[in-house]
């Protein structure tokens, strides 16, 4: 079971970009404006490029580091008790999967590590409870795409485990189309859930195999996890 971090798991109530235009000013100088960046579902890496282009400034090794670094010194600011918090749902779904023999729970997140952990940390989520994930820097494949990362949580899964993950009962539980389609790409389901920026119909019309307004039936959700869906 492979969870999305942002808009699935939790919110950071907007202080997550906040931190990166923040985090680029501070390394690039103003102006480092990001309204026309996309940012939902998509890699970190890429955004951060995206946002560097956007401010027409000069992206090398060494300053996209410095990027990185400032981005979690600026979310670790701004992320004061009580702005980040696990969406409804989130904590009795995990305590759940938890209690299940066999089940395995991880991320496949465009997040970075260090900025994934922190906001897990923020809202009270213990990220011990997954075992297997996917970082946003994580592609072994130039350019990198969310597409890429399933794939690698599937390896992940397989060098622990010694046996390969049974795709007919492995979800990516997520909120925007991205997810879906990075779930697609690899044969596995997908849940949407519409509390991000896309609505039950935009994630039915990617693909979704079930769309939820939240995560707060636990009980129908494990079941429908749980259980090989028909094709």
């Amino acid at each position: 079971m492979l969870f999305d971090i942002d808009a699935t798991l939790l919110t950071t109530r907007g202080q997550g970009i906040r931190a990166l235009r923040r985090a680029g000013a501070d390394v690039f100088g103003e102006p480092f404006e990001v309204e026309h960046v996309e940012s939902s579902g998509r890699l970190d890496p890429l955004i951060m490029l995206d946002m560097i282009e956007a401010a027409r400034k000069r992206a090398t090794e060494a300053r996209l580091e410095e990027f990185r670094a400032a981005y979690l010194r600026r979310l670790d600011e701004t992320l004061v008790p009580g702005v980040a918090g696990a969406l409804p749902g989130v904590p009795a779904l995990l305590e759940a999967l938890g209690r299940i023999d066999e089940m395995v729970v991880g991320l496949v997140t465009g997040n970075l590590p260090e900025t994934g952990l922190l906001k897990l940390e923020r809202a009270g989520i213990d990220a011990r409870q997954f075992e297997i994930r996917a970082w946003g820097c994580d592609s072994p494949h130039e350019p990198p795409a969310r597409d890429h990362l399933p794939g690698v949580a599937l390896e992940r899964f397989l060098a622990r485990h010694r046996r390969e993950a049974d795709r007919s009962v492995t979800s990516i539980v997520g909120d925007t189309p991205h997810d879906v389609a990075c779930a697609k790409a690899h044969g596995l389901r997908c849940l949407g859930v519409s509390t991000g920026l896309f609505d039950g119909c935009s994630l039915e019309e990617a693909g979704a195999d079930l769309v939820l307004d939240d995560l707060t039936q636990t009980d129908e959700i494990v079941q429908w996890l749980t259980k090989p869906l028909r094709r």
